[in-house]
């Protein structure tokens, strides 16, 4: 009798701590409002979450970019690179995220309830190397534009550029008209004959600070191609970078692009931080505030005691961010301004200058976006089959074994209770795969019974008493059960390690299940048989 008291107590126990896995919690949750703010509100839901074929959202295929250059060992940068990634997703705000390996150079990202794909690109492509640089006082950039308005007219490079700009983004910068207008009259200056009367000198003025130059908005696409071209590049004054910034300067009604000259040593880069928020500043508007290590710190100090009263441009992945004026010593803590972007854009830059720099660049192979209405269909669906499945079992359960089918019936609704609590207690997302799994299980939950019932008759008809036939077809039955489960097990597993995101979900949905269905059939209903058997000692028939 204590070994029964013993096993309705466990019993009991396990179904406690699987109501309490399955209650509604309240969770921290991300989403965009209508003035495109990231908020975080608190909710109360049902711990299992749906995949994106339930619910809708993104699905990226990431591949590394070589086109500038080969990669040596493109398994370690791609392993590196999935960690980054990863850890960005984790707090974009997505509930549960999907980031593995597709492949030898690819990484698929799958975003449940997101739809702004363009966000969605940009934080997991973006490069985030972040480096501190001194603007240039030298002018350094000034004596050599001569000698850059010789090389454009000499190589004909603005009949070229044009081309190149043109077949790019010209929409994006000003549109084609404007930059005919500016190739047109950089191409009159030229006919001069002199280096002086070039493009260079034409269109690049200086700026509002030392280091700070402006280019019109209608001459920014043909000066960006120039400053692009290798024959330009390798011109340009040595020890220092040349590199267009952010932000935008309006003087009367024309909108100038800002061009830095900044020293080629950073005094300090990204390497060294250790945490970065954004926040929002009634006068500077959006910015991110960041934090270095304690080397970090000491480095930014010493650099900056150096440099008060210069310019110190904050570099993110080769634009100037901003270029403020050093007023004192800097430590472990400084900021960011977006230059007019809102807060989401601060939210994102921070979580990517957390998450770290990318080992090598990645780029958009595959863009899509799944809507909700194929999840709603697919849950009515999947719901509707897996109710379908118990109530037929139910139905032949009961029918065909009667009392012992009610047992096993009893024994089912654990099963269903304690599978969907694992799948919570492991933070496991349902997928369309994933109830598919969960419906097959039922079948193996019930299979186990149906061994252990025949095995039960077969002890009757051999003319054992009621308590030996349910203790020998448990036992003997016991091994063949054991195989099934191992042998289903072994094939989800397999499943599980070498599968993909639908696969996975089928996987883990049927492993849950293996689990509950061995638990239910070999303890829970053998517990009950010895139940009924307590209540009924002289009992001379059985229900099978």
């Amino acid at each position: 009798m204590s070994n029964l008291k013993s096993r309705l107590l466990l019993i009991a126990a396990m179904i406690v701590a699987s109501i309490v896995a399955l209650f509604p919690r309240s969770v921290v949750e991300q989403s965009t409002r209508s003035d495109g703010v990231l908020v975080q509100d608190t909710v109360r839901r049902f711990p299992l979450k749906r995949g994106l074929d339930l619910q809708g959202g993104m699905h990226l295929l990431l591949e590394v970019d070589q086109s500038q250059q080969q990669v040596a060992d493109l398994a370690d940068a791609v392993d590196r690179a999935l960690k980054v990634v990863r850890t960005r997703i984790d707090e974009f705000g997505v509930s549960e995220p999907v980031v593995q390996k597709d492949g030898d150079n690819r990484i698929m990202v799958e975003l449940p309830g997101i739809d702004d794909r363009a966000r969605a690109e940009d934080v997991v492509k973006k490069a985030a190397f972040l480096r501190f640089q001194i603007t240039d006082e030298t002018q350094s950039l000034e004596r050599v534009i001569p000698r850059l308005d010789g090389i454009v007219k000499d190589k004909g490079l603005v009949a070229a550029a044009v081309a190149t700009t043109a077949a790019g983004d010209t929409a994006a910068t000003g549109g084609l008209g404007g930059l005919l207008q500016s190739a047109d009259t950089t191409n009159r200056a030229d006919t001069a004959g002199t280096a002086v009367d070039g493009p260079f000198r034409r269109n690049v003025s200086p700026g509002q600070m030392p280091g700070q130059y402006v280019v019109s908005a209608v001459d920014y696409p043909l000066m960006r191609s120039l400053l692009a071209h290798p024959d330009i590049q390798s011109a340009l004054p040595p020890g220092k970078d040349v590199r267009w910034g952010t932000d935008s300067i309006m003087l009367g009604t024309q909108s100038y692009h800002t061009l830095y000259v900044l020293d080629a040593r950073a005094i300090i880069d990204g390497t060294y931080l250790t945490d970065a928020k954004p926040n929002q500043d009634p006068i500077e508007g959006a910015k991110v505030d960041f934090v270095f290590n304690n080397e970090g710190g000491s480095r930014f100090r010493k650099e900056t005691a150096r440099h008060i009263g210069d310019n110190m441009a904050i570099v993110l992945d080769d634009r100037v961010m901003s270029a403020p004026v050093i007023q004192s010593a800097i430590g472990t803590r400084g900021q960011i301004t977006m230059g007019g972007r809102d807060l989401q854009a601060a939210q994102d830059l921070a979580l990517v200058l957390r998450a770290g720099a990318l080992p090598v660049p990645l780029k958009v192979v595959e863009s899509r976006t799944i809507g909700a209405s194929l999840g709603a269909d697919a849950i009515r669906q999947g719901l509707f089959s897996g109710a379908l499945g118990i109530a037929l079992v139910i139905v032949i359960m009961l029918v065909y074994y009667r009392f012992s089918g009610f047992l096993a019936v009893c024994g089912l609704a654990f099963y269903v209770l304690v599978t969907l609590a694992i799948l919570a207690l492991f933070d496991a997302t349902l997928t369309l795969p994933g109830l598919a799994g969960f419906v097959l299980s039922i079948g193996m939950a019930v299979d186990a019974n149906f061994l252990i019932f025949e095995r039960i008759r077969e002890e009757l008809d051999a003319g054992r008493t009621i308590r030996l036939a349910i203790d020998e077809g448990f036992d003997h039955a016991w091994s063949a059960i054991v195989d099934t489960h191992v042998t289903t097990a072994l094939t989800a597993a397999i499943l599980y390690q070498f599968g993909t995101g639908p696969v996975r979900g089928f996987a883990v949905a049927l492993l849950a299940g293996l689990f509950a269905s061995l638990i239910s059939a070999i303890f829970v209903v053998r517990t009950l048989f010895l139940l009924w058997l307590s209540k009924n000692k002289t009992a001379q028939s059985l229900s099978i």
